[in-house]
Order: structure tokens, then C-alpha cells, then sequence
């Protein structure tokens, strides 16, 4: 059973039914509530009806005996004391009237009317002439609810109470009551429809939404399935099937195959590092082994100064790697606030036909990797330039409505530039524009893209353009701190 609900499909069928179950009970409930008391008031209607036809002969001063009923429904005089003064033919039991009498009781001469029973053949003719004097009719209907039988008949009525102030037979009150025999069978064959209607229409309700929700889904499920393949072959080339529509599913399987295509890249980007990186390790642990090896043997041979180059070269390569996956991990830069300009000085210093200029211009973020991305950009510009670099370090205020302040570093070189189709290249990893510069004149190609990865991850920028005066224009832009009050 736990099963049987725990798809979608099965509990979206059962959602639906239950609100279209919901539904259905609570307007068939208002139907049968709005039919009943519309044939009840029309029952009240057609009791009053007759009321005030007996109300009014009685108002003109009628007889009992002469009085005129109506034969299908029970009807009923009483006066101010409670007593049956007329009442229709074949009256045999009444409830819900003021008496439960359904004969007249006799009354002593003189009392200027006779008690009858409407429509009595056989009643004295001395008592049929005899009249009341005239009277009027009140006001204020009254209505109940009660059963009658008429003539071996048994239904249920709706009574109304029409009073008359009949001249000297005191004030009378006429009692007639419709049949709810209309009602009671409307509301029965009403009910009986409901009854056999609603369950037949909740079986179709579920039916349609079961097959909805299985066409709605299929595409779902054939998105699990190509994962799950996905995921048993590690073939993150393949892609989910993308429906050709414009919903939920087709949003989602298109966030999947981007997800798949950012997945792969970074698996591939990823092989990629390990493979460079294990091909630039291997060149100088090999030269290095190799003058080990030689100085072993032959001391006399060894060259210390290429050895400690090789292990120096090893271990800026060794810190260039674990830089970048301390950046891959999502590292965070910190919040150390330092002067930009001062920096950029720092580690200019020293450096042959390297000119400073930097204003003064506060950043947050690591001092260490943003002295790197300057180390990167001043080594780079050295070793193309053919006489100058240029550094300039400045404020840049925010052009834009709500842009803040940058702080810009330009470092410029006189050599002979990037070629614009590879300016976004040299930003790769382990990426070489001269391929046959030899490793020790033109490291490993981490150089740039740490810069970029640091200068990304501090929140700004780093781009190449071309220098005034022919060569390499590399731009570092990073959000200013606030200025301290």
C-alpha cells in the first residue's frame, strides 16, 4: 500500500478524487438543501392559498356547514378556545395544528353559527342557512410542519395558520396544509441520482487523471532512466531526453543537460589538470634525479646550482597546483583590508625597468593571493617586454547608478602583445602561446590563470587588452573597500 502511494501518479489520482469527492458532496448537499426548501415554500405557498379561500369565506360571514375546502388537502377552523369548529372531508388523523380533533364538536343553539364539516349533504338545512355576521381577516401566517390522513391516506403536510376575526363567532384561525409528497419524491429521485452519479463520476475523474498524470510523467521518468544509465556507464557525454514542450518537465530536463554539460566539463577540466600537472612535475623531478644520480656517482660532476633551479622550479609549481585546488575548493578570500598601491610597489620593488605609479586605494580580500596575481602579471610582462613594464594603480569610480568604486591596476609591456583570438586562451590553464619556449623561460602556463581565478573569486575582473605603446595591456579591477570615517 506504502508502495502503491509513494508515486506521484498514484497520489496525484488520489488528490484529485478526494477534491472532486469534496466537491461533489458539498454542491449535492447544497442541491438537495436549495430543492427541498424550494418545494417546501412552494407546499406553504399552496397551504396558504387554501387558508385564505376558507379565511375569506369566513370573513364574509359563511357558515361552517356552507364552507368551501379543498378536498385533496386537510383543513381545519378552530376558534379562540382551541376548539374544532369546522374541518374538510375525511379528515381521519391530523398533527401539527393547534387541535388533533378532526370532527366538530356540537355547539348550543343560538350561538349564531353551527359546526360542520365542509361539504356535509347531510348536514341540517336550519344550520346550513344559518350565518355569522361578517368579519375581517387578520394578518400574520403562520407555518408548520405535520402529517394528516385523509381517507385512509397517511402523507406529510406543510400547515399554514391564517387567522379571521369572524363578527360574533369571535376570532377564528384556518388551518390548510399543502402536500410534500413533490418534495420528499423530488429530493428521493434527487438523492438516488447523486447516489449512483457521483461514484460513476469519481471513477472517471480517477481514471483521466491516472492517465494525465502517466503522460504528464512519462517524460520524467525517461529523464530518471537516462540518468540512471548515466550513472552506471560514467558517461557524462550523454544527454536527457528534452520533451518538446514549454513546461515543468522540459525546464527540468533542460536544467539536467546543463547540469550534465557543467559536470562534464569540470570532470574533463579536472583529468586534464592532473594530466598536465603530472607532465610538468615530471620534467624536473627527472633533471633532478638525473644530477642526483650523476653527483653520486661522480661528485665532481654535480651541478648544485641546476639542482637547487630544478628544486626551486618544483616547488613554485608544487605551490602554483595547490593554489589552484585550494581556488577549485571555493576557498573563500577573507576580508583583510590593505592598500592596493602599496602592494603594487612591494612587489615592483627591485625588478629592472619596472616603473611604478600607484595611488593610494584600499581593497578587502588576501593580501598573499592578490600579491600573487601582481607577482604573475609583473613576471609575465618581463618576460615579453623588450625594454619597459608599466604599472599604475588607480581609483575608478562607478559610472552606473548604484556601481561602486574599482581600484584598477594596468600593467603595460613594450613587446609585441597578445594577438586578439588568443586573449581569452592564455587565461587556460597550463597554456603555452610559444610552444617552443622551453619550460624554463616560459613556466608552466599556471601563471595566468591563478591570477584570473584569484581576481574572479575577490569579485572583479581580469582582462588583456593592447598597451599604448604596442604591447600587453593586462587590466586587474577590483571592488574598492569603503573608505574608513
Amino acid at each position: 500500500m506504502s508502495r502503491l502511494f509513494g508515486s506521484v501518479r498514484s497520489r496525484a489520482t488520489l488528490g484529485a478524487t478526494l477534491v472532486v469527492a469534496v466537491a461533489l458532496v458539498a454542491a449535492g448537499a447544497a442541491v438537495l438543501l436549495s430543492l427541498r426548501s424550494n418545494l417546501i415554500d412552494q407546499a406553504g405557498n399552496d397551504a396558504e392559498r387554501t387558508a385564505q379561500n376558507v379565511v375569506a369565506q369566513l370573513a364574509t360571514g359563511k357558515a361552517y356547514g356552507r364552507l368551501d375546502m379543498d378536498d385533496d388537502g386537510p383543513v381545519q377552523v378552530v376558534d379562540a378556545q382551541g376548539t374544532l369548529v369546522a374541518a374538510s372531508d375525511d379528515l381521519e388523523r391530523i398533527s401539527g395544528t393547534a387541535t388533533d380533533a378532526v370532527k366538530p364538536k356540537p355547539q348550543a343553539a343560538g350561538t349564531g353559527s353551527a359546526p360542520a364539516t365542509g361539504g356535509d349533504d347531510d348536514a341540517d338545512d336550519a344550520d346550513d342557512d344559518t350565518t355569522g355576521e361578517a368579519g375581517e381577516i387578520g394578518e400574520g401566517t403562520r407555518f408548520s410542519g405535520g402529517s394528516a390522513t385523509i381517507d385512509g391516506d397517511t402523507a406529510d403536510y406543510r400547515f399554514a395558520a391564517v387567522p379571521v376575526k369572524a363578527g360574533d363567532r369571535g376570532t377564528l384561525t384556518v388551518y390548510a396544509g399543502g402536500s410534500l409528497d413533490a418534495e420528499q419524491s423530488a429530493v428521493n429521485t434527487a438523492l438516488t441520482v447523486m447516489l449512483i452519479g457521483f461514484p460513476l463520476l469519481l471513477a472517471v475523474v480517477a481514471g483521466v487523471t491516472w492517465l494525465v498524470t502517466r503522460r504528464a510523467l512519462r517524460p520524467v521518468e525517461g529523464i530518471r532512466a537516462e540518468m540512471a544509465a548515466i550513472t552506471q556507464s560514467e558517461d557524462l557525454a550523454r544527454r536527457v531526453p528534452e520533451p518538446d514542450t514549454h513546461d515543468e518537465v522540459a525546464r527540468l530536463a533542460r536544467t539536467t543537460n546543463e547540469t550534465l554539460a557543467a559536470l562534464e566539463t569540470s570532470v574533463e577540466r579536472q583529468r586534464r589538470f592532473v594530466a598536465d600537472a603530472s607532465h610538468e612535475l615530471r620534467s624536473p623531478i627527472a633533471s633532478l634525479r638525473t644530477q642526483l644520480e650523476v653527483g653520486a656517482a661522480h661528485p665532481e660532476l654535480l651541478d648544485l646550482d641546476g639542482a637547487v633551479e630544478d628544486t626551486v622550479r618544483l616547488q613554485g609549481l608544487a605551490a602554483d597546483l595547490l593554489l589552484l585546488a585550494r581556488l577549485d575548493a571555493g576557498e573563500r578570500p577573507g576580508e583583510t583590508r590593505f592598500d592596493l598601491g602599496a602592494l603594487a610597489r612591494e612587489q615592483a620593488e627591485g625588478r629592472a625597468n619596472v616603473t611604478v605609479q600607484a595611488q593610494d586605494v584600499a581593497v578587502a580580500g588576501s593580501r598573499g593571493q592578490v600579491g600573487r596575481v601582481l607577482t604573475n602579471l609583473l613576471d609575465n610582462a618581463q618576460r615579453h617586454a623588450r625594454s619597459a613594464v608599466t604599472v599604475t594603480v588607480r581609483r575608478d569610480e562607478g559610472r552606473g547608478a548604484g556601481e561602486g568604486a574599482w581600484a584598477v591596476v594596468a600593467v603595460a609591456d613594450d613587446g609585441d602583445g597578445v594577438a586578439e583570438a588568443d586573449r581569452e586562451r592564455i587565461f587556460e590553464r597550463f597554456v603555452r602561446l610559444d610552444e617552443a619556449r622551453s619550460r624554463d623561460d616560459g613556466g608552466a602556463g599556471l601563471g595566468l590563470a591563478i591570477a584570473r581565478d584569484v581576481a574572479v573569486r575577490h569579485g572583479g575582473t581580469l582582462t588583456v587588452g593592447r598597451a599604448p605603446t604596442g604591447g600587453a595591456l593586462f587590466e586587474l579591477r577590483l571592488p574598492s573597500a569603503p573608505q574608513v570615517k
